[in-house]
């Protein structure tokens, strides 16, 4: 039993088959799925996708991309989404100056106004971070009494230390299925399992084999299968090991 703890079916590419595709999830293994949002109007889906299937749950915030459609009233807004009683976490959120698609300084501005929310409503943050590690490490350094997550992390063992030593976890996609993922491969070696998180970021980062398709969480167990090679485990245990860790870190019971 999986726990995708990072999807997007709020994606227009899930359009055409989005119930239909998670009403299938719990007959294939995936029991739980975190539908992560990156804007206000995808906050507002993912709750209702969450409202809709009991097995969903969801994150509400606004990924850098979008930074700079927020406006000063954004964030009273999303505090008010996150009443729902199934919204866990305030994500994604962070830094992107790969594509720059909002002012870097827009960025950090918005960032830090959803990091002061985590810490109002007490719930924890998922971060995107791409570019732009130097600037996101020393903003999250100044929440230290936030617990969050690195999604889809792909930085170095070195980089990795720091962020387990606060505290926080490291997700992982199928990009640990591809032949130039020797640093990921690395940090999924040596971290505690106890804070090892399981994704896919669907309909993107599909894993080999199946590489080139839409991804979806029905991909999930080929990433686990990796994370068990590496590590020297079965399937079985990543799956419960990752399944708790996700719980724990979202608070669902």
């Amino acid at each position: 039993m999986f726990f995708d703890t990072h999807a997007h079916y709020d994606d227009r590419r899930f359009s055409d088959d989005r119930n239909e595709l998670l009403a299938s999830m719990p007959h294939s293994g995936i029991t739980l799925i975190m539908n992560s949002a990156s804007s206000l109007k995808s906050s507002k889906i993912s709750l209702e996708l969450a409202d809709r299937f009991s097995f969903v749950y969801a994150s509400v915030g606004v990924h850098p991309h979008d930074a700079k459609s927020m406006s000063d009233n954004t964030v009273f807004e999303l505090e008010k989404l996150l009443a729902h009683p199934k919204a866990m976490a305030v994500g994604e959120i962070g830094l992107d100056f790969h594509h720059n698609f909002s002012p870097p300084e827009i960025q950090k501005l918005r960032f830090r106004e959803q990091m002061e929310l985590a810490r109002a409503i007490k719930k924890p943050v998922i971060i995107h971070e791409r570019e732009s590690l130097s600037d996101t490490m020393d903003i999250i350094r100044d929440y230290p009494d936030l617990t969050g997550v690195f999604h889809c992390f792909s930085g170095s063992w070195e980089t990795a230390k720091i962020i387990l030593d606060m505290g926080w976890y490291l997700s992982f996609t199928g990009v640990i299925t591809f032949k130039n993922a020797r640093r990921s491969i690395e940090v999924v070696e040596n971290m505690p399992a106890d804070r090892l998180l399981l994704e896919t970021d669907c309909p993107y980062l599909t894993p080999e084999p199946k590489r080139g398709r839409r991804n979806s969480s029905l991909y999930l167990p080929y990433i686990a299968e990796k994370v068990a090679e590496i590590r020297g485990i079965s399937v079985e245990e990543v799956a419960s090991i990752t399944m708790e860790n996700g719980k724990r870190f979202f608070g669902i019971n």
